[in-house]
C-alpha cells in the first residue's frame, strides 16, 4: 500500500480532527528524509502559508522534490498566485458561472470547496470544475456579478480558517472518502508495488474491452505487483493517487478521457494512451494528411469543405465511385457515408458539414476483411482479420433504432502469418503516432496492394477475440510494458 501523509504547520491544528499516525507536522515531514522509499508516497499539504517562501510552499516544493505526489502541486500554486492565470485556465467554466441564480440580490458570494465539494450544493458543479484545475485541499472562491457572474477571486485557506463545526464536519468526511486509507486501513492483503487506474465506463454500449477481459488485465497486474483499480468519470479528482492510468473507454477530444490522459500526464503517471497519441488518433484529418505526408501506403484521399456540384464532380474524378465519407472524430464505423452517384454524395455532404467543418473522402477499396494490427510499443503484438457483415461494406452495421450493431466474423492469427507489407505498413504508421498501444487497421487489395485506413489509439481488447490466439498472455504483455515504464521512472 502507499504511504500517505496530512502535513499541517502544528499538529494542534488537527485537534478537531480525528487522530492518526499520518497527520504529521511541517517540521516532522522536513525530517523524514526517508518515507517508504520503495513505494509511492501521497502528500496532502494543509500548511498555512502558501506564498512563495512560506511553509506550506515549501512543503509542496519538496514533495516534488522528493518524488511524491502532492496536493497543491508548486504549478497550482503559483498559478493561484495571479489572478490572470488562474482565470485563463478557467475560460471553460465561465458559462457555467454565468447561469448560476443564487438566491437573494447579492453582487458578491464566497463558498468554499473542501478536496472538491462543498457545502453549498447549487455551487457542486462550479466547485468540482475549479477542483480539478486547481487540486487543492480547501479553496475559498469569490464571485461577483455584474450583468452575469463571474468569477473574481480563488485562494487556499488552512486548516486553522475552518472554525466553523459544519464545515469541519465535512471537510472531516470527504476527507474520508478522498481517501479511507488516512482512517481505515485494509485487511492484510497483497503487497503492491504500483497502483493504476484503470478508466471504464459500464454505460458504454461497445467499449474496447468487455468484462471478462478487464477481468484479465487485473489478473496480470496482479501477477506483475500492479494493483489495477477500475475507475470512472466520477474518479477524476483521485487521479494523483495513483501511478499510473490505463484507459479502456473510448477515447475522444471533447471528452473526459482526453482530460484524464492529460491530468494523468501532468502529473508525471504512465498513461496508456497518452494524449498526443489521443489527438493525433482520433481526428481522421489530422491522421490522413500526416499518414500521406510521411508516404505511409493509403486509400487516395481528399479532404472536403464544399457541398457544391463543380467540387464534387472533381473530388468524384480524381477518387472514382464509390466514395467512403468519414467525419474526423468517427469510431466503430459510425459516422461514415458511402456515396455511389454525385446525388448520394452531396446529400451525405450536407449532413456531415453539419457536425464537421472539414468531411474526408477517400476511394472505395472493397476487401472480405480488414487487418488489425495490435502495435504496443512499437512492436506487433496480435492480429485479426475482421469480415464485413453480410450484405454490407463494413465490418460494423449500426441500428440506431434499436441501439445495436451487428459485426462480420473474425479471425485471429501469430503475427508472423501477418503478411510482410501490411504488418511494415501498420509499424511505420505507428512510429509517426508514438510508442503506445494502437490498433492499425489495413485494407489489402487483391492485386496485393497495401492501404492503411487508420490508426486506433485505443484498441479493441475483448476476450476470446483478439486473444483468440495469445489468450492470457495478451493481457500480460500489455500490463509487463506498464510495468517496465514504471520501473523507468
Amino acid at each position: 500500500m502507499s504511504g500517505y501523509y496530512v502535513v499541517v504547520d502544528e499538529l494542534d491544528d488537527w485537534a478537531p480532527y480525528f487522530p492518526s499516525r499520518e497527520v504529521i507536522s511541517f517540521d516532522q515531514y522536513m525530517a523524514k528524509t526517508e518515507i517508504q522509499t520503495d513505494q509511492t508516497v501521497r502528500i496532502l499539504n494543509f500548511c498555512r502559508n502558501k506564498r512563495a517562501l512560506g511553509r506550506g510552499y515549501y512543503c509542496s516544493l519538496l514533495a516534488e522534490a522528493r518524488g511524491h505526489k502532492v496536493i497543491p502541486n508548486i504549478s497550482v500554486l503559483n498559478d493561484l498566485r495571479r489572478k490572470k492565470l488562474y482565470t485563463l485556465k478557467l475560460e471553460d467554466v465561465a458559462k457555467s458561472m454565468a447561469k448560476l441564480k443564487p438566491a437573494g440580490d447579492q453582487t458578491q458570494l464566497t463558498f468554499r470547496i473542501f478536496l472538491g465539494e462543498t457545502l453549498e450544493t447549487e455551487f457542486a458543479d462550479l466547485a468540482k470544475s475549479i477542483f480539478e484545475r486547481f487540486s487543492a485541499p480547501i479553496l475559498e472562491v469569490t464571485l461577483e456579478k455584474e450583468q452575469s457572474w463571474s468569477l473574481d477571486k480563488i485562494q487556499t485557506l488552512s486548516l486553522k480558517e475552518i472554525t466553523a463545526e459544519a464545515e469541519q464536519e465535512f471537510l472531516a468526511n470527504t476527507l474520508e472518502k478522498f481517501s479511507n486509507r488516512l482512517w481505515r486501513k485494509p485487511k492484510t492483503r497483497k503487497h503492491y508495488r504500483y497502483d493504476v487506474a484503470m478508466l471504464v465506463n459500464p454505460e458504454e454500449q461497445m467499449p474496447p474491452s468487455d468484462k471478462k477481459a478487464l477481468s484479465n488485465f487485473i489478473k496480470a497486474g496482479d501477477k506483475l505487483g500492479i494493483n489495477l483499480e477500475v475507475i470512472g468519470k466520477k474518479d477524476y479528482v483521485r487521479l494523483a493517487e495513483y501511478d499510473g492510468l490505463f484507459i479502456r473507454e473510448t477515447t475522444s477530444i471533447d471528452h473526459h478521457t482526453y482530460r484524464f490522459a492529460k491530468k494523468a500526464e501532468a502529473e508525471g503517471m504512465v498513461v496508456m494512451d497518452d494524449p498526443t497519441s489521443i489527438l493525433r488518433c482520433t481526428n481522421k484529418v489530422y491522421l490522413a494528411d500526416l499518414l500521406r505526408t510521411n508516404k505511409v501506403p493509403t486509400p487516395k484521399t481528399l479532404l472536403l469543405s464544399q457541398t457544391d456540384k463543380k467540387s464534387l464532380q472533381e473530388a468524384m474524378d480524381y477518387l472514382g465511385l464509390p466514395i467512403v465519407l468519414k467525419i474526423p472524430d468517427g469510431a466503430f464505423s459510425r459516422g461514415m457515408y458511402k456515396a455511389n452517384n454525385l446525388d448520394e454524395l452531396q446529400d451525405a455532404m450536407k449532413k456531415l458539414s453539419k457536425t464537421s467543418a472539414l468531411v474526408l473522402a477517400q476511394e472505395f477499396l472493397y476487401t472480405e476483411y480488414d487487418w488489425r494490427v495490435g502495435v504496443l510499443n512499437n512492436k506487433p503484438l496480435y492480429a485479426c482479420r475482421y469480415f464485413m457483415v453480410k450484405g454490407h461494406w463494413q465490418i460494423y452495421r449500426h441500428d440506431d433504432s434499436k441501439k445495436t450493431a451487428a459485426t462480420g466474423g473474425f479471425e485471429t492469427l501469430p503475427t508472423y502469418e501477418v503478411p510482410q507489407a501490411v504488418l511494415e505498413a501498420a509499424l511505420k504508421a505507428c512510429r509517426l503516432i508514438g510508442d503506445g498501444f494502437y490498433g492499425v487497421d489495413v485494407k489489402q487489395a487483391t492485386d496485393g496492394r497495401v492501404a492503411v485506413i487508420e490508426v486506433n489509439d485505443n484498441p479493441s481488447i475483448d476476450s476470446a477475440v483478439e486473444d483468440k490466439f495469445l489468450g492470457q498472455a495478451l493481457y500480460y504483455e500489455v500490463m509487463a510494458e506498464f510495468l517496465r515504464r514504471l520501473e523507468l521512472q
